[in-house]
């Protein structure tokens, strides 16, 4: 009997022992994968925050100003800031060429820039290449049209498919084309297949610009003038900067709007000394605002060398200067954003 008890001890303390070193090694494998998965989700979490803030980190680099050439709130738009002034420090190398960054967006982390130099001049759209019959937006024959995009790339503020369009602030709609302008169609083929293929990487495919038209008025300030170029929107990757953005580049108080441009002196003729984007050259070249006007669907918004809008007819030559949104992912390894020592970019 006294064997049997203490075989009895001995197969019950082994007993404990195995149960023990059981429970200890789910403990440790436990504790183990649950340390392994928080080190992944935080190196997760970090590679995200570290790749994909270009519009922030750019605003913390550049920092803000409220007075002077610089990087301002913008005032408009909600989570984005722009260079305002005679020559911010905004230059950024681009496909190897010189490009300025017109805004920055802490909301979508994008940052928005614009070539430099110019383009050859081109058509907005030729003169007969869109021409709809009855009831279409494009009721021109030989003048162009002057809508960016066209039904199955254009959408309304809150990014609903539009297939219809106003040729005037307000007025009737009328049915838009199946094709797009025809300087859309060069800039997001021949042009974007020949930039490099880095240019082309950092490049954000499906940023949404604002096209909608632009009523002239005097007395308009910039915020109705927003209010209808965001009416309406194209979805895509090489674009034009908007009448508005011209207005929102500029220092001048005194100038509200983009009528503000056409129509007082005290606006374009000190361009020069307030806002970057004014070409002395006296080239003149294309927004992608369409004009409103009752009966004509082919005057666009042109920026004149002299740094005062006037309008055109599609079918016109004007100077190019692209416009691209640059993908979240891109980092700013180096540079100031001077003219001698630009923005550089990875991705």
């Amino acid at each position: 009997m006294g064997r049997l008890r203490h075989r009895s001890r001995r197969r019950n303390k082994q007993r404990k022992v195995i149960i023990i070193s059981i429970c200890s090694l789910l403990l440790i494998m436990t504790v183990g994968y649950a340390a392994m998965q928080t080190n992944l989700e935080i190196k997760a979490k970090g590679n995200v925050i570290k790749k994909a803030t270009a519009g922030s980190d750019l605003v913390d680099k550049a920092g803000v100003v409220t007075s002077g050439d610089g990087l301002y709130m913008d005032g408009y738009e909600e989570n984005v800031y722009t260079y305002r002034g005679g020559n911010p420090n905004n230059y950024v190398t681009f496909n190897d060429e010189e490009w300025r960054i017109i805004s920055a967006n802490t909301s979508d982390n994008t940052i928005k820039i614009m070539r430099n130099e110019i383009l050859e001049y081109r058509q907005f759209d030729t003169a007969s290449g869109r021409y709809q019959e009855d009831n279409g937006y494009c009721n021109d024959d030989y003048h162009g049209c002057n809508i960016w995009g066209s039904s199955s790339t254009l959408f309304n503020a809150i990014m609903s498919p539009v297939t219809t369009l106003a040729r005037e602030v307000g007025g009737a709609t009328y049915a838009l084309p199946t094709s797009e302008a025809d300087l859309n169609t060069y800039l997001n083929t021949t042009y974007y297949n020949g930039l490099n293929v880095t240019a082309r990487s950092m490049i954000k495919s499906d940023t949404m610009y604002k096209v909608g038209v632009l009523n002239y008025s005097s007395s308009q300030t910039t915020s109705t003038d927003m209010t209808q170029v965001s009416a309406a929107k194209w979805k895509g990757k090489v674009a034009l900067i908007d009448a508005t953005e011209y207005v929102r580049a500029s220092t001048n108080s005194s100038c509200t709007g983009a009528s503000a441009y056409y129509t007082s002196s005290s606006c374009y003729n000190n361009s020069s000394n307030h806002n970057w984007m004014y070409r002395s050259n006296k080239n003149y070249w294309w927004t992608m605002s369409p004009w409103s006007s009752t009966n004509s669907s082919y005057f666009v918004w042109v920026m004149y060398g002299d740094g005062y809008f006037n309008v055109n007819g599609a079918y016109n030559m004007n100077a190019v200067r692209p416009v691209v949104t640059l993908s979240p992912e891109v980092q700013i390894t180096d540079g100031t954003g001077s003219s001698s020592d630009p923005y550089q970019l990875t991705i």
